[in-house]
């Protein structure tokens, strides 16, 4: 009996990641990302029908969908999604979940663990395995998202617009990005996806490392988040930390040096979910 054909998603405000499972390889695509708080119907199925199909075999039969996404604790986005991915394959089964259980069944599989997301935006919960029991909540990259990349990209251009950086560090960004005060304010404030601009910055903070007031930003970006979240979960001291996302992966130095320095006890790292929501729907 062939095995049935699964499509799964990992949704960022930044970029989706798709894996098709089947009798075969699993075929891993990219898009954009698809955030309901942004985007409305017409520009998800634009996403799924002119970016994702055609990168697919054609002819592709779908039985099951497992999407999950940012912006997906609210049941109104949930039903958005639900319906674009129903509108583009009427006969699959459709589990629309938010990104913190796609983390969780990722890092934790079936056992029972905290697992965290540092990507362009940041969260985490406690899981037991089964279901997330607790979550600390999250305020989004305006009053909250401590220790993602908009957080960190946050805190770059506050330390340019306050000449803050040496003279060193002035030249190296503004070689990068070649930009000025106005065209910042005129991001943040006035354009959409804002997370995601302020989250460009956080490169910077990689390409530069070694710089004390790099290592500053980074310690105390990542500080912020053990401090407002991890410490609020009493399991992170009986249980594997877990993290996920582009932040965790390239800064895991300073996330496995927080934990040796808290006693905290350090799980898996992984760039993105994917590989481990593989393994947990590959069955």
């Amino acid at each position: 009996m062939a095995a049935r054909t699964k499509l799964i998603a990992d949704s960022g405000s930044t970029k989706t990641e798709w894996a098709l499972l089947g009798d075969h390889e699993p075929g891993i695509y990219n898009t954009q990302g698809v955030s309901p708080y942004f985007q409305t119907a017409e520009d998800v199925r634009r996403i799924l029908e002119v970016e994702l199909i055609p990168q697919m075999p054609a002819g592709t039969v779908i039985d099951e969908i497992y999407f999950y996404g940012t912006g997906l604790s609210q049941q109104k986005n949930i039903q958005l999604v639900t319906n674009c991915l129903r509108a583009v394959w009427p006969a699959a089964a459709v589990d629309v979940n938010h990104d913190l259980m796609g983390a969780a069944r990722a890092l934790c599989g079936r056992t029972p663990g905290i697992a965290s997301i540092l990507g362009t935006g940041s969260n985490s919960c406690y899981f037991d395995g089964e279901n997330i029991i607790k979550n600390n909540p999250g305020l989004g990259y305006i009053l909250g998202d401590e220790g993602s990349g908009a957080y960190l990209g946050r805190k770059v251009l506050q330390y340019y617009l306050y000449n803050s950086f040496d003279e060193e560090l002035m030249m190296r960004f503004d070689m990068k990005y070649n930009t000025n005060k106005d065209e910042i304010l005129e991001n943040v404030y006035r354009k959409p996806l804002a997370n995601r601009y302020l989250s460009t910055f956080s490169t910077f903070l990689s390409e530069n490392r070694g710089h004390f007031l790099v290592e500053n930003i980074l310690e105390d970006g990542l500080n912020d988040f053990f401090f407002n979240h991890l410490y609020k979960y009493r399991e992170s001291w009986t249980t594997a930390l877990h993290f996920t996302g582009g932040i965790a992966w390239h800064f895991q130095d300073i996330l496995k040096e927080l934990c040796e320095l808290y006693e905290l006890p350090i799980g898996k790292i992984l760039r993105t979910p994917m590989e481990g929501l593989i393994d947990y729907h590959h069955r």
